[in-house]
């Protein structure tokens, strides 16, 4: 059955008047809440299905800003749930109308390679380098130097390099210290602080 230029219309419409309702609930969601934001370990209720609290403190906890965590808490029904997750990714779609969302197939694509290379005794997704690789991208150049190299009192450490961060800077290294010599790397202050604030 071939789609005519008015279901193609109809469809965008539904489309735009989807993320515009999203973005109406959670400003609606902002304003008429207490002060106090949702923390990122939030549990909502025992009724709120595993897979949308898995959704919401690892899938998109990076990524996903505070007035839309809010206003996703706010739902009781999994239809609601469901239209948001759906509009969330629609807003970050780089190409809307195509079949593909690259923005969302990297995002996962990121997750799972910080789980692969920066776990440790966490996820590599909770980690200070599985963060800033699913936020920012891998690095345009890495610097290691091992303890060995350093002295026996120093700790290895990993500098991340970025041309540009969007709304940090440009030229940015990073500097990840491994506090324990085994393989936990922490990013060091003054990026942390910024790039990496307390959920």
């Amino acid at each position: 059955m071939a789609i005519t230029s008015y279901g193609k219309t109809t469809a965008c419409f539904l489309q735009v008047a989807l993320i515009v309702m999203c973005i109406g609930v959670a400003t609606y969601a902002q304003t008429s809440i207490s002060e106090r934001p949702a923390t990122a370990g939030s549990k909502i209720s025992s009724a709120f299905g595993k897979s949308y609290q898995r959704w919401l403190d690892e899938d998109v906890r990076w990524i996903i800003t505070p007035e839309e965590r809010t206003a996703f808490l706010q739902f009781s029904k999994d239809d609601d749930r469901d239209r948001f997750i759906e509009a969330f990714w629609l807003r970050r779609d780089p190409t809307p109308g195509t079949a593909e969302n690259e923005f969302k197939e990297e995002h996962y694509r990121r997750i799972a390679y910080a789980n692969v290379h920066f776990a440790q005794e966490v996820p590599g997704w909770k980690t200070d380098r599985g963060r800033i690789y699913i936020v920012y991208g891998p690095p345009e150049g890495i610097k290691t130097d091992s303890a060995r190299a350093s002295g026996d009192f120093a700790k290895p450490i990993q500098v991340w390099h970025y041309h540009s961060i969007t709304g940090y800077g440009k030229n940015v290294d990073l500097k990840f210290v491994d506090v324990c010599r085994c393989g936990d790397y922490r990013l060091e202050a003054p990026h942390k602080n910024l790039l990496i604030p307390d959920n």
